[in-house]
């Protein structure tokens, strides 16, 4: 399995709620723009406080060129989290070429050291945790199980792990389990707190040891 079968795919259209599908270059970079001045105002004010009003500002663009890309506050941000997640995808990807893993423990420790990387580097990335809590925040989040089944199809290829609906719904879990103690880790200190940080590997190691066996941390 090569690593763009398993990050390709599309567990949702990226930029789906963008009104006007950009096709020029200069077009794109505003629209860019637009996601990069977001993003320092999640940083600064958090998803909850954004408006596009923030954003135009930011951008030094106007209200109207906000409004030409995205219909609302909401369509920013789940823009910007299909960019990140596809950020993540990519940092993952970069580092399973040169990390040459050895164990199922190695390949799930490159998820985790990619994301906090990106907490630390990418700005706004706390977007991840952005769901709209005006009507979708009780749909199922595409994101966690398309991961987990692609790190599950590589896990069993590449280490034999037994795969299937079981060894899904594990990572799934481990996926939950570590989003939330990273989540914790980073709210704060945008460093994130180390200690938290190392308990998210503790956490996710040893929950998945007790199915499929330790690797040494």
């Amino acid at each position: 399995m090569s690593l763009s079968d398993l990050f390709g795919g599309d567990p949702f259209v990226p930029a789906q709620q963008v009104r006007i599908e950009p096709i020029q270059q200069r077009s794109t970079a505003r629209l860019s723009g637009l996601l990069d001045a977001a993003a320092t105002v999640v940083d600064e004010v958090g998803f909850d406080r954004i408006t596009t009003a923030m954003v135009a500002e930011r951008a030094g663009a106007s209200i109207g060129t906000v409004y030409r890309y995205y219909p609302d506050r909401v369509a920013v941000l789940q823009a910007l989290r299909e960019r990140a997640v596809l950020r993540f995808r990519h940092r993952v990807s970069e580092q399973l070429k040169i990390s040459a893993a050895k164990n199922w423990w190695d390949t799930v420790d490159v998820a985790i050291t990619a994301f906090v990387d990106l907490y630390r580097s990418e700005p706004g990335f706390r977007i991840m945790h952005f769901s709209d809590r005006e009507g979708a925040s009780s749909v199922e989040d595409p994101e966690s199980g398309f991961f987990a089944r692609r790190v599950a199809a590589m896990l069993v290829e590449e280490f034999g792990l037994a795969g299937g609906d079981e060894l899904i719904l594990r990572l799934e879990v481990a996926v939950e389990m570590g989003d939330s103690i990273l989540s914790r880790a980073f709210r704060i200190d945008p460093q994130g707190d180390e200690r938290f940080i190392v308990e998210c590997r503790v956490v996710t190691h040893d929950y998945l040891a007790g199915y499929y066996g330790p690797n040494v941390r």
